[in-house]
C-alpha cells in the first residue's frame, strides 16, 4: 500500500492518506491486495501518487477516458481527497467540447454558442436540482448531434439558415423522420436569434402508441420468476421487479439508493418521486439482499450507495448495458414497462401516477389519453 501511494517509497503522500484508510479499512483485504497487484485503476493510481499536483479533476480530465480514469476518479471523490462533482454534466460538456473541436470553422461558430448558451446550460439548471441523469446526457448529446446533421444536409442542398424557408423544414423532416424531434431545440434557438427567417417550424410527430406488450399470462410469469428464481442475479430480479410492478424506466432505477428506502413497522418503502409506496415483502427482501452483496469494494461514508451501482466508486450502473443485461437473462424492460404502465393507469389517475412514479404529469395524461383510445382494440386483438 504505502509503496503505491508514496513518493519514496517510505510514507504515504499526505494528499492520498485518506485514501490510505479506506483502502486498509476495507472488509475484504484480500481483494483489495488482488485489486493492488493486477488492476490498471492501481497503476495509474500509483503514477498519480509521484504528482500530488494531478490529484484534480481537470488532470483526470486530460487523460484518457477509459474505465481505469473514471474508476480512480470515483475512488478519489469518495475519499473525500477530490470533490464530488456531476459526472453526467461533466461527461456532456466534455463531449460538447470534443465534438465542436472537430467541426468545420462556420458550423463551429453556430453548434459552440447553441450546445454551451442552452444545451449545458439548461442542464446546469436540471443539474442543480439533482436531476440531469444519464439519459438526460444522452439526449442532450442527440439533440448537439441533430443540429450537426441539420447544417451539414443545409450544405449539401446549397442552403443557409438565412434562406431557410418552410418547404426546406418539411423536406428537411421527411429525410430524417428519426431526427426531426432533435432538431427543434436548434431551429427555436436559431430563430430566438433571428439567424433564420421567423415562423418556420418542425411539428412534433403524433404521439403513437407503444407496439410492445405483454399478455397478462406473460407478465404475470415473468413477475414470479424475479421474485422466485435464485439463479437469475440479485440484480436482474431486482430491477425487472421494479420494471413490471411500477413501470420504472432503467434510467430511474439506476439513480435509485439506498436513501429511497425506509423502513416503518413491518413495512418497506420505496420513494421514487415524493410519495412513498409500500413494497411486496419479497421484492424488500430482494433490495436488502442486493445492498448487502453490491457492498463497495473500497468502503467510504462518502459514497452513495445505489441499489445498483456501476463498475466506478460512487456511480451508478449504466442504464445501457443493464437493459442488455435483462434481454440476456429473458426479462427485457420495454414491453413490460409498457404492459406495467397500462396496468397501472386502469387503477389509478394519471396524477397520481405521476407523482408515485415520478414521471412528468403530461406523459401520464399523454399515457392516459392512449390507453382510452387504444387500449380496448389492442386486447381485442390478443384474442
Amino acid at each position: 500500500m504505502t509503496a503505491l501511494l508514496s513518493v519514496d517509497g517510505a510514507s504515504v503522500a499526505q494528499p492520498l492518506e485518506p485514501l490510505a484508510d479506506v483502502l486498509t479499512g476495507a472488509d475484504n483485504p484480500y481483494r483489495v491486495l488482488q485489486w493492488l497487484r493486477r488492476s490498471p485503476s492501481a497503476r495509474l493510481l500509483g503514477r498519480l501518487a509521484h504528482d500530488p499536483g494531478a490529484l484534480t479533476h481537470e488532470s483526470l480530465d486530460a487523460l484518457s477516458q477509459r474505465a481505469a480514469t473514471a474508476y480512480v476518479r470515483g475512488l478519489l471523490v469518495t475519499a473525500s481527497i477530490l470533490p464530488g462533482r456531476d459526472e453526467n454534466l461533466a461527461l456532456l460538456t466534455h463531449w460538447v467540447a470534443r465534438r465542436v473541436a472537430e467541426l468545420p470553422a462556420l458550423h463551429a461558430r453556430l453548434i459552440r454558442p447553441f450546445a454551451e448558451w442552452h444545451i449545458i446550460r439548461d442542464a446546469r439548471r436540471r443539474s442543480a436540482r439533482g436531476r440531469y441523469t444519464y439519459a438526460a446526457y444522452k439526449g442532450d448529446c442527440g439533440n448537439v448531434l441533430a443540429a450537426i446533421d441539420f447544417l451539414n444536409w443545409l450544405d449539401a442542398q446549397h442552403l443557409s439558415l438565412r434562406r431557410l424557408q418552410q418547404p426546406h423544414l418539411d423536406a428537411w423532416a421527411v429525410d430524417r423522420p428519426t431526427l426531426r424531434s432533435r432538431t427543434i431545440p436548434f431551429l427555436r434557438w436559431s430563430t430566438a436569434r433571428r439567424l433564420c427567417p421567423p415562423d418556420l417550424a418542425i411539428e412534433h410527430p403524433v404521439s403513437q402508441f407503444p407496439g410492445h406488450f405483454q399478455a397478462e399470462d406473460e407478465a404475470r410469469n415473468e413477475l414470479l420468476r424475479c421474485f422466485n428464481d435464485t439463479s437469475l442475479p440479485l440484480d436482474v430480479r431486482v430491477t425487472a421487479a421494479l420494471v413490471r410492478l411500477y413501470a420504472l424506466p432503467l434510467t430511474r432505477i439506476v439513480e435509485l439508493t439506498e436513501d429511497h428506502i425506509s423502513r416503518a413497522q413491518e413495512h418497506t418503502y420505496l420513494s421514487v418521486n415524493q410519495h412513498p409506496f409500500v413494497l411486496p415483502p419479497k421484492l424488500a427482501r430482494l433490495i436488502d439482499d442486493q445492498l448487502r452483496q453490491s457492498a463497495p469494494r473500497h468502503s467510504t461514508t462518502a459514497a452513495p450507495r445505489y441499489i445498483l451501482p456501476g463498475q466506478s466508486p460512487g456511480r451508478p450502473r449504466n442504464p445501457l448495458g443493464l437493459a442488455d443485461t435483462l434481454r440476456h437473462h429473458g426479462l427485457p424492460a420495454r414491453a413490460a414497462r409498457n404492459t406495467a404502465m397500462v396496468g397501472a393507469l386502469t387503477d389509478l389517475p394519471p396524477m397520481v401516477i405521476a407523482d408515485l412514479f415520478g414521471i412528468h404529469p403530461r406523459t401520464a395524461e399523454r399515457w392516459a389519453t392512449l390507453v382510452g383510445e387504444n387500449w380496448s382494440e389492442y386486447l381485442s386483438s390478443l384474442t
